[in-house]
């Protein structure tokens, strides 16, 4: 489906154009939100380890981009949370660390970060 695929031109310069694939936005928004402790996975279980085995393009299926005005977007996660830890405290952070790399990679303006609890996983010891 290349044609429901978008881009965001970041660069309009004397040496060309850069465009960044939704997708990518996607993936670095996914892998921020893994890093935040608490978070077990994103929906679908994609850990960080299985996003190193199996690549980072299943990563975005976790996360959806959604275009604003120009170079604004909004970025909706789905995750799963590790049993034990507070909705609130994990959501704020993961708001925070997704908004702060998806700007800092890519100079794009997040308007908004959308976290969607799907499933709370509880270890199996």
């Amino acid at each position: 489906m290349a044609e429901d695929r978008k881009s965001f031109m970041i660069n309009e310069g004397d040496n060309g154009v850069v465009n960044i694939a939704d997708e990518v936005v996607a993936i670095i928004a996914g892998l921020a939100a893994t890093e935040v402790d608490g978070v077990a996975s994103l929906a679908g279980n994609l850990t960080s380890e299985v996003i190193s085995k199996a690549g980072a393009g299943k990563l975005a299926k976790g996360v959806k981009v959604v275009t604003g005005d120009e170079n604004d977007l909004s970025v909706r996660l789905s995750v799963n949370i590790a049993y034990g830890y507070e909705i609130p405290k994990i959501c704020q952070q993961i708001q925070e660390k997704v908004k702060s790399a998806v700007e800092n990679m890519t100079g794009l303006q997040v308007v908004a970060v959308d976290v969607k609890i799907a499933a709370v996983s509880v270890a199996n010891e």
